[in-house]
């Protein structure tokens, strides 16, 4: 079985700053690329970043330079820091990996999402 566990979001004023992490846990064998999405009320779902397992990053235009996505391959964990956040940012922020997965002798590659956590920016 594997989870990915989000953690750090909050209600933070206009300008602040959070931390988000994301672990991955179970019949992990390696993993691929890891992200972050988010969905506001009403919208569909966006990326807001990427970082493959050797670093590259990508970012939605909306927050570059604002965000820093990063991981610890070691921990199968992936972070956003956000800073300078706006009320625009609000939305249940969500983590993705690309996983591979070895089960007894096989190997499978899956996508899997978090359960999600909410930001909120407000005054």
């Amino acid at each position: 079985q594997v989870q990915l566990v989000e953690s750090g979001g909050g209600l933070v004023q206009p300008g602040g700053s959070l931390r988000l992490s994301c672990v991955a846990s179970g019949s992990i064998f390696s993993i691929n690329a890891m992200g972050w999405y988010r969905q506001a009320p009403g919208k569909q779902r966006e990326l807001v970043a990427t970082i493959t397992s050797g670093g590259s990053t990508n970012y939605a235009d909306s927050v570059k330079g604002r965000f820093t996505i990063s991981r610890d391959n070691a921990k199968n964990t992936v972070y956003l820091q956000m800073n300078s956040l706006k009320p625009e940012d609000t939305a249940v922020y969500y983590c993705n990996a690309d996983l591979r997965l070895k089960i007894l002798s096989l190997y499978t590659d899956s996508e899997y999402w978090g359960q999600g956590t909410q930001v909120t920016v407000s005054s």
